[in-house]
């Protein structure tokens, strides 16, 4: 989920402890598969598979699931889907935009999944395309704060193409070019940062900032969304500030 950074930072910590656990697991394990069968098992040759690895370790995935979805994923294991990466669009309560990337082996039941959530929840799907124009691909690391200051990472950052840091809170975000994500992610391993996630996303242009009641309605959607099986990610643009936050938090 990414909307309001600050969300992102507490639906990371929430998710690792979450009911939803076997939830995220079974999404990580899929992104490994996927990754697999894209580029090969091999997380050196295939940076992709690297960080979804990363991911699912840094998310206590067992090591033994690890290993067997990159099997999957490279066919040397029977029992792999044949995912397939589907985008829908849409807009949510108060006009925020919705991007939803599902990963799916059946393409009517992640319609169908995705349709009734937004439906239920006060929104509603849009053309493709009629959305999408709002997002751009970024690559986006998160890098847990510990000691570290802003400008530690901006430092080892800088000459590997990253754009901008963020600050949220107990984190930094790291925001590149897409196609910069694995030379940001390399250059912070260079200088010992140690980092939660690095990811392709959509990240808005644009933000609606959101009331308490907005911020409520907003994260009902996205938890409902994200509930299907077939969801990966959903992708949105509003903002919500510390005050809303420490009130739906509360």
């Amino acid at each position: 989920m990414s909307g309001h950074s600050k969300w992102a930072t507490t639906k990371h910590k929430k998710a690792v402890i979450d009911a939803k656990r076997g939830k995220l697991f079974a999404k990580l394990i899929k992104n490994i598969e996927v990754a697999a069968r894209m580029g090969g098992p091999d997380p050196d040759g295939n940076p992709t598979l690297y960080d979804a690895i990363q991911k699912a370790k840094k998310s206590s995935v067992p090591n033994n699931n690890i290993d067997r979805a990159v099997k999957r994923g490279a066919g040397l294991e029977a029992g792999g889907a044949d995912y397939q990466t589907i985008m829908y669009e849409g807009y949510g309560p108060n006009g925020v935009a919705v991007l939803i990337e599902c990963l799916t082996d059946n393409r009517n039941r992640a319609a169908s999944d995705v349709r009734v959530a937004m439906t239920r929840n006060g929104g509603s799907m849009a053309d493709p395309g009629s959305v999408s124009y709002l997002f751009n691909r970024k690559g986006v690391v998160i890098v847990p704060k510990g000691d570290l200051t802003e400008d530690d990472v901006l430092a080892a950052v800088l000459e590997a193409g990253a754009e901008e840091v963020n600050d949220l809170g107990e984190s930094f975000e790291v925001i590149s070019e897409a196609s910069d994500l694995v030379e940001v992610r390399t250059a912070l391993q260079k200088a010992g940062i140690d980092y939660d996630s690095a990811d392709a996303n959509f990240v808005p242009t644009m933000q609606v900032e959101l009331d308490e009641e907005g911020a409520r309605k907003i994260f009902k959607l996205i938890d409902a969304l994200e509930d299907s099986d077939d969801v990966q990610n959903v992708f949105a643009n509003f903002d919500v500030s510390d005050d809303v936050m420490a009130k739906v938090e509360a």
